[in-house]
């Protein structure tokens, strides 16, 4: 593996465990008023196109980070629509 490829694995593996704790706090309390349904659209999205960067650039790193954070991003949002209650 070259250096590089290390460094980019070092940083995708930081920034998806970043994320781990509100997923497993949302999963295991099916709580996710305090998150914002515009951010993880937002997020979501911005993770699905640096993955679709990463699969047309054939970067391991990006691939396996963003897929990785993307498969998370769906868990959360899959947990708010499922109690998401219509304002109106």
């Amino acid at each position: 593996m070259k250096r590089l490829d290390a460094l980019g694995f070092l940083a995708g593996t930081l920034t998806t465990i970043a994320f781990l704790p509100q997923v497993i706090h949302a999963y295991r309390t099916r709580k996710t008023d305090d998150i914002s349904m515009a951010m993880l659209v937002i997020f979501g999205s911005g993770v699905g196109v640096w993955l679709i960067y990463g699969l047309l650039i054939r970067s391991q790193p990006i691939i396996v980070a963003n897929s990785t954070t993307l498969f998370l991003v769906l868990i959360i949002l899959g947990i708010k629509l499922r109690g998401y209650k219509h304002p109106l």
